[in-house]
């Protein structure tokens, strides 16, 4: 199905845990939850959304702006003081609270006010579900919305539909032409959503939603009537099919199902079986649609632009060739009734592509003056109607009088050619910006070939469930994220990673859907389908990005406001300063066209300061970037959240990097292994394994493969997970209970019912362990060499020393060296002891390191960088990074990070390699130069055009601008800043070995 754009994770694309690639000098950070009242509140909670006998009520809201702890306390303190909350309690990574109220008191409205008086932003969520309850509270609906020309309209159809009972948020996004809506379909149904942007002058359709248990699918073999009741009786007898609807004219069949008792592929099987093979189906991607929906638009404005043109050329005939060919003038110039045949010819060829051809701009104009707002179509219905119906009135007006003005219906038909000619261009333009996302969308294969015992068949790829075993071919594409469960292969991930080496895949090895097998056979094991794939996710959080309105477009959205207006107020300025000018005898008769009056000449500079402004160019100039920028990123392996972030990252000043799987590679290797006491060095491994085997540290991970390997002289397995388990199940590991992970220090736990301490000096401390002189200079050592030394103590006694070294990544230091070209300050921030950051520190090349900080002190470095307004970057992996990726203006997960960690970054490097830390800010510069140099045109191709146009030079260059060739331009200027946004498609990021030669710019 389609997949969600909410609450967006990507899951890890490599084969290692989230533990072994996180970072090793701190235990897990989980959020903290109070769970004094879970019981009570789960009572609350029964019946689906806490509707039970108290009376009381649960629900979720979203809190945009928390930092910190500080910030957490201070709304739940908010909530507490408001009369009829029970019970609030406040989740600072998920920057989500959870509100207990009764109903009959506070009003979720109330309670989103009392968020809001604290000083942050709040949005009710859907109410939570209990599992096996399949209604949504509310459906996140994806619509096309067509005839958006200009920030102004985008503007009102926000508006609009934001103002429609049951839709908690609406986002609409102009170089797309979509619409983002979420809504309560107990409230509001996704047809009363798209009649209400019919009903605002728009065309709107419904692309995709959220919801889980509907299909839409293509149909073949539905010839006739006869054919269809049939189709229709199958569907009606199978079960678990709730409601369907067929487009016999299209094609197109929505099924309503309850994925419970049918799976989507059984539901197509059952139909095609009924069907004795007459019937085949094959399910529509959304995105499929959407293409469609793209070049349907271009297609249609190019039959426009060429009904204009076929009209426009005799009109162009008439009025400068034919007067030069005796035969022709003499038939134009015969009087037909009151005017002449010409004229008449004329009257029609314009009035036809006057109100059939142009009729979408009268009705663009009038839904915007309807709903209060003016844009583009305002003025090109304002400047084509001022000419037309002057020409008209002159017509009319020499029929009376016998005194013949001249007449200007070329300009209006010349102008809505070149109009629709420009609209045709901008949509090519626009389609152009989407073609990174169309090509995420083509890596998906159509079809798949699935084992089903020993015989196999192709199915369509959309209809793949969790488990399926499938065969993927040399030279095919990966139908879905799984694991190999037979054969060998290189696959080919860069498509999906940036990463241009081919991978080595094996049994057991994950691989990613979209991405080639080059060589052998591969039978996988289906684990990610769906929203929840990798190529999935990634498609949704570019779309998401592209959705997002950048901070530098508020400029714009303003300057759109009031546009129109001024121009309008100019144009008026224009046309009564000539007029008075030529009753006052300012300029010469000279000036005036032949049989042209003051009016006249003042007229068509009117119209030309009308329809020679563009508002388009302003409105177009942040969004095409964006989206441009977010595909090219996607295409390298770095993806953006939004505009926001992609704006933040080109003014960052210092990046912090924590040092354990950023800096390094994350793999931990004990190097040494010394025993300071009396007890055998077997035994010493034993305990020390025992203790840790229930962490999921890498540094546990690491001791306990070592011990192993000392026993059993046994390859280490390249899984970690895998080896703790053959470990455990090997029995020679001893009995441990009341096991305790301290984050910052080590672990304890009993072993045969003595305390035993792993971990760091500190923990040593707290627990009265002296630590002897030879014991720590043999720890001082192992710190000067950049290792990390774990001190074991039992039964209050410190026993031995292990050492673990954790390889820096080979580009750390170019990397970094990059950096400080770039004007930034990189700056080390790790849990780990001093010794051991500063040896890191100096290899790789950072001279500012923070050591021994805890997991929630990171997020306090990053506060205190910020204090003096300084952008700060924060690159991490794993969960206890999740705090300072959030307290950073920009925060980047890179790796295959954990959930939280992505989640609360801005950015997502999906390579594990740093080269792309430096890719993301130098893409955020480049994107934000263009957006100024797309600002900087727009304004000075207004700001010079106007005063052209109303004739401000024309004294000094006697050229007057005709209102077509405004049009040109003004038609023109859009497609050029559209065109400017594509320049960024030939974006190559920096190279390892061009990186050093990047300056400050």
């Amino acid at each position: 199905m389609a997949p969600s754009r909410r609450d967006l994770q990507l899951t890890p694309i490599s084969g290692d845990s989230a533990a072994e690639i996180g970072a090793m000098e701190e235990v897990r950070l989980l959020d903290s939850y109070d769970d004094d009242n879970a019981d009570f509140l789960s009572k609350i909670e029964e019946g689906g959304g806490g509707n039970g006998d108290s009376g009381l009520r649960k629900i979720q809201v979203g809190i945009t702006g928390m930092t910190c702890a500080a910030c957490s306390n201070s709304v739940e303190g908010a909530l507490m003081s408001v009369n009829g909350v029970f019970k609030a309690s406040v989740a600072l990574l998920q920057n989500r609270a959870d509100v207990l109220f009764d109903p009959n008191l506070v009003k979720e409205e109330d309670i989103k006010e009392a968020i809001e008086d604290a000083g942050f932003e709040a949005e009710i969520l859907a109410e939570p579900v209990t599992s096996g309850t399949k209604t949504q509270s509310t459906l996140v609906g994806q619509f096309t919305i067509g005839g958006m020309t200009c920030a102004a309209c985008v503007n009102s159809v926000e508006g609009i539909l934001r103002d429609l009972p049951g839709v908690k948020r609406a986002v609409v996004a102009l170089a797309t032409s979509l619409g983002e809506v979420e809504y309560d379909p107990n409230v509001i149904s996704k047809d009363d959503i798209v009649t209400a942007i019919e009903d605002a002058g728009f065309e709107g359709s419904l692309v995709q939603s959220n919801q889980q248990d509907k299909l839409l699918l293509r149909v073949d073999g539905v010839l006739n009537e006869l054919d269809a009741q049939v189709f229709e009786g199958i569907l009606t007898r199978l079960n678990g099919v709730r409601q369907f609807r067929l487009d016999r004219i299209t094609g197109e069949l929505e099924v309503v199902f309850d994925p419970e008792v049918v799976s989507s592929r059984s539901l197509v099987d059952g139909i095609e079986r009924e069907g004795y093979g007459k019937f085949k189906l094959r399910v529509m991607s959304p995105y499929e649609r959407l293409t469609s929906k793209d070049t349907g638009e271009a297609s249609n404005m190019f039959r426009r632009f060429i009904s204009s043109l076929s009209l426009s050329i005799p009109l162009f005939f008439i009025q400068v060739i034919c007067p030069h060919i005796a035969l022709f003038d003499t038939v134009l110039v015969w009087r037909c009734g009151p005017f002449m045949v010409g004229d008449w010819l004329k009257w029609a060829l314009v009035s036809v592509i006057q109100f059939v051809i142009g009729k979408r701009f009268y009705v663009a104009a009038w839904r915007a003056l309807r709903n209060g707002s003016t844009n583009m179509d305002v003025l090109v219905a304002l400047g084509t109607s001022a000419s037309y119906f002057y020409s008209v009135g002159a017509l009319l007006y020499g029929a009376v009088t016998g005194f013949w003005s001249p007449t200007y219906f070329d300009a209006s038909a010349m102008l809505i050619t070149f109009v629709l000619l420009g609209k045709y261009l901008e949509s090519l333009a626009k389609g152009k910006t989407s073609d990174a996302m169309k090509k995420l969308v083509q890596l998906t294969p159509a079809t798949a070939i699935l084992i089903e015992g020993k015989g196999e068949r192709e199915i369509d790829a959309l209809l793949i469930q969790p488990g399926d075993s499938l065969k993927v071919l040399p030279g095919g594409k990966i139908p879905a994220d799984g694991v190999v469960v037979w054969g060998s292969s290189y696959v080919n991930e860069s498509m999906v990673t940036g990463e241009s080496v081919p991978v080595s895949k094996e049994v057991d090895s994950p691989v990613i859907g979209g991405t080639i097998n080059m060589h052998g056979v591969l039978h996988i094991k289906a684990t990610k389908v769906g929203s929840e794939a990798v190529l999935s996710q990634i498609i949704s959080l570019v779309e998401t990005a592209q959705m997002s309105k950048a901070p530098i477009q508020k400029f714009a959205d303003y300057v759109a406001s009031i546009f129109v207006p001024v121009v309008i107020t100019l144009a008026l300025f224009t046309l009564v300063g000539w007029s008075i000018g030529g009753a006052v005898g300012a300029y010469p008769d000279e000036w005036l066209p032949q049989n042209g009056t003051h009016f006249v000449f003042s007229l068509m500079f009117s119209i030309s300061v009308v329809v020679i402004a563009c508002p388009c160019a302003l409105g177009l100039a942040t969004p095409t970037a964006v989206m441009v920028a977010t595909g090219v990123g996607a295409t390298n392996g770095v993806l953006i959240k939004g505009g926001d972030a992609l704006e933040k990252a080109h003014k960052v000043k210092y990046v912090i990097f924590d040092k354990t799987g950023t800096l390094t590679q994350g793999k931990a290797t004990v190097t040494t292994a010394k025993v300071f006491s009396e007890m055998d060095r077997g035994e010493f491994l034993t305990l020390v394994a025992s203790a840790e085997a229930s962490s999921e540290h890498p540094l546990a991970k690491a001791i306990v493969e070592y011990a192993r390997h000392f026993h059993f002289f046994d390859e280490s397995a390249e899984d970690g997970e895998t080896s703790n388990k053959v470990s455990q199940n090997a029995g020679w590991l001893l009995d441990t209970s009341d096991f305790s992970a301290l984050p910052g220090k080590g672990i304890q736990c009993l072993v045969n019912n003595k305390l035993i301490l792993v971990g760091n000096r500190k923990l040593m401390s707290e627990n009265s362990i002296t630590i002897p002189d030879d014991v720590e200079k043999f720890v001082e050592e192992l710190e000067e060499s950049a290792k990390t030394g774990v001190i074991v103590a039992y039964s209050g006694e410190l026993v031995g020393v292990i050492g673990v070294a954790d390889p820096l990544k080979r580009e750390a230091a170019v990397v970094v060296e990059g950096l400080l070209r770039m004007g930034v300050r990189p700056i080390m921030v790790t849990g780990d002891n001093w010794r051991t950051a500063r040896a890191v520190a100096k290899e790789v090349g950072i001279e500012d390191v923070r050591a021994e900080v805890m997991p929630a002190g990171k997020a306090e470095v990053i506060r205190s960088l910020q204090k003096d307004g300084s952008t700060v970057a924060m690159v991490g992996d794993g969960i206890n990074d999740s705090p300072a990726l959030a307290a950073a203006d920009v925060g980047m997960a890179i790796g295959a990070g954990t959930d939280v960690a992505i989640e609360a970054a801005d950015y997502v490097l999906m390579r594990n390699n740093l080269e792309d830390v430096i890719t993301a800010i130098d893409l955020s510069r480049k994107t934000l130069t263009r957006i100024r140099l797309n600002y900087v045109f727009a304004m000075a191709y207004n700001v010079v055009s106007i005063p052209i146009a109303a004739g401000v030079f024309f004294p000094v260059l006697k050229v007057q601008l005709p209102p077509w060739a405004a049009g040109a331009c003004m038609a023109l200027s859009s497609v050029s800043v559209v065109c400017s946004s594509l320049l960024l498609r030939r974006y190559k990021k920096p190279r390892l070995t061009t990186i050093l030669e990047i300056t400050k710019e």
